[in-house]
């Protein structure tokens, strides 16, 4: 007897976990988990129906954005509501062992949103945008608030590409004085990294720690930060680093400290 079919463009086995990680992956406007539905609206139903032109017989993982996880069967399928019928809940990955929380000055447009996008995808717990003395980007007001909505949904989506059971958290922008008053006193391994540090370098720091389970990372505008906020930071608990001779573009560092610190204390090494 074949146990076999073909969905998605791939061969299904039931039961067989490792097929999970082949199907498409979306996040549920509603779960009825009672009534075994799940309900997706709006632009993700959109992308189902009309890009992906997916419909009653899929197969697709369906995620609450809080860390639960479905095997679903498309039920119905069109641009405006997907109902999927949950035939199993998915066990949550194993968390990485490292809390990473990004504090980024604020970027031009395109910068920031590529920073969202990719520490998302390696695994950033929470991004604090802050504005800082050489910031160029110092949008207003209602434009913050737009900004920060646009990068919640690349989170979301990025969740969705790395297979992320709960998104990043994206806070609200805050300038350097509140963030900093914000960290001030909490347990965790704090790092501003700035160009002018000459004496401690990333690489140091991490050899001689330990056991981190929360790590900080404050990075910089285009312009880098100032030496009087450098000593505001070292106030807060944060030590000053560098990331080593090369010249780095702010996005670039910030994806290169995550990815070092989910390497050397994380869930990347496991990959």
């Amino acid at each position: 007897m074949n146990c076999c079919a073909r969905r998605n463009g791939h061969v299904w086995f039931p039961g067989r976990s490792h097929e999970v990680k082949g199907l498409r992956r979306f996040l549920a406007d509603e779960i009825k988990e009672g009534d075994g539905l799940c309900f997706i609206r709006g632009p993700e139903a959109r992308h189902i129906a009309r890009v992906l032109r997916m419909g009653r017989g899929d197969h697709v993982v369906v995620m609450d954005g809080k860390g639960r996880r479905f095997l679903t069967l498309i039920d119905s399928a069109n641009p405006r509501e997907v109902v999927a019928r949950i035939e199993r809940s998915i066990p949550e990955p194993s968390p990485s062992p490292v809390e990473i929380i990004l504090c980024q000055s604020m970027l031009k447009s395109a910068a920031m949103d590529y920073v969202v996008q990719k520490a998302s995808e390696l695994g950033v717990n929470r991004i604090f945008p802050f504005s800082s003395r050489r910031s160029v980007s110092r949008p207003e007001s209602e434009r913050l608030e737009n900004r920060l909505r646009h990068w919640r949904e690349i989170a979301r989506s990025s969740a969705k590409q790395s297979d992320r059971t709960v998104p990043a958290e994206i806070t609200p922008v805050s300038n350097f004085g509140e963030l900093l008053a914000g960290w001030k006193g909490i347990d965790a391994c704090k790092i501003i990294f700035w160009e002018g540090e000459g004496s401690r370098d990333f690489k140091g720091i991490m050899r001689g720690s330990q056991n981190v389970k929360k790590f900080v990372g404050l990075v910089g505008p285009e312009g880098g930060f100032e030496k009087q906020e450098v000593d505001m930071a070292g106030d807060a608990g944060f030590i000053s680093a560098s990331l080593g001779s090369r010249i780095l573009r702010a996005e670039t560092a910030s994806l290169a400290v995550a990815a070092i610190v989910q390497y050397e204390w994380g869930d990347l090494a496991f990959l």
